[in-house]
């Protein structure tokens, strides 16, 4: 309890979910770590293909340490990809360049014959690695960021095959079959727990689960794929690691979030740009920490427009328990000189 306390102190990302609300709030960017910066572009190149990268603890961690030596961010994310568990329980996954990930599509219960959390050590392994050399390289008052993404968010693309605009293929598979579906939800839910427990050994103080196309499902499916796979993940890690947050980013469902919170014993929620103030404030009046939601292509414009929303944000969570965010992750033509803008502005407010 004691390191606990220490982290605490030490660590400003921390102070929210330890019930303080802090001004200037801490502020950390989703894909802080990405092509915007010269320095990641190097490295990238370096590593050879995506998955290389996110594999190769070297590397991974150099790409995840670049952005906290230029902005002193208050917390780091683990570099990593959400595709990182189909691939490891044995899906084929491919990253074509310029067109995103490519997918051996599963689209039956027959086909999930091909996963096996029993074969993921290997992988969890090398990314755990990354977690570890984090840990000892990053600044002590540097909050460190685990993460994966969301059994619903993940089906999707084992499903598709790739990204798409509906997810309709995975949407019609829970429609006609939610019973084979559902024991898609469990092998990702149960390989979830394993690898973002394994990344709170290896050093993480804090989770994060990505559920970026939580938007696109009807209430009652919401309730089914969303909040229950996210619940038992968070219950699994708290029953052993009390102590480590867990933020949940359920993407475009602004008008569920009270549902999401109260229904997942989150720690935090992540919120995207759609989602407005007023939520944010109800959520941390909740006792939960609001995170975000500041529009990525306001860092692109940047100038006035930038600091503006950047001052509206910061005066509707005044007092209370709140991360400065991104309401989703950097965009790669984003100017770096933005970003520092962005921070210096943060920063400076009381």
């Amino acid at each position: 309890m004691q390191d606990v306390v220490a982290k605490s102190t030490e660590r400003r990302f921390l102070k929210p979910f330890s019930g303080e609300a802090i001004n200037p709030p801490p502020v950390w960017l989703m894909r802080q770590a990405g092509r915007y910066l010269p320095e990641y572009r190097a490295t990238r190149k370096e590593a050879g293909s995506f998955l290389d990268l996110c594999y190769n603890p070297s590397l991974a961690a150099e790409v995840t340490l670049q952005p906290i030596r230029r902005y002193g961010f208050d917390a780091s994310i683990l570099f990593s990809d959400i595709l990182v568990v189909p691939d490891a329980l044995g899906q084929r996954v491919t990253f074509a360049e310029g067109e995103g990930p490519r997918l051996d599509p599963i689209r039956e219960v027959a086909g999930l014959a091909r996963l096996s959390l029993t074969n993921t050590g290997e992988k969890f392994g090398r990314v755990c690695e990354t977690v570890s050399r984090l840990r000892q390289d990053l600044p002590r008052e540097t909050t460190l960021i685990g993460f994966c993404g969301a059994p619903w968010t993940v089906a999707t693309y084992m499903v598709e095959g790739r990204g798409s605009t509906d997810q309709g293929e995975a949407r019609g598979w829970a429609y006609r079959d939610p019973a084979g579906f559902a024991q898609l939800i469990d092998i990702l839910t149960e390989a979830s727990i394993v690898y973002l427990t394994e990344q709170i050994k290896a050093g993480a103080d804090v989770i994060q689960i990505f559920d970026s196309w939580a938007g696109s499902l009807a209430e009652n499916q919401f309730q089914q794929w969303v909040v229950l796979p996210t619940a038992r993940i968070v219950n699994a890690l708290k029953s052993a690691y009390p102590h480590v947050p867990v933020i949940g980013f359920p993407r475009g469902a602004a008008s569920q979030l009270a549902h999401f919170v109260e229904g997942t014993n989150v720690d935090g929620v992540s919120c995207d740009t759609s989602c407005p103030l007023g939520v944010m404030q109800m959520v941390a009046a909740r006792g939960v920490v609001a995170q975000g939601n500041l529009d990525p292509l306001l860092l692109v414009a940047g100038g006035e427009a930038l600091d503006r929303r950047v001052d509206e944000i910061l005066d509707a969570m005044h007092g209370r328990r709140f991360v400065f965010n991104l309401g989703h992750g950097i965009v790669p033509e984003t100017a770096p000189e933005h970003v520092a803008q962005l921070v210096e502005r943060v920063r400076r407010s009381r």
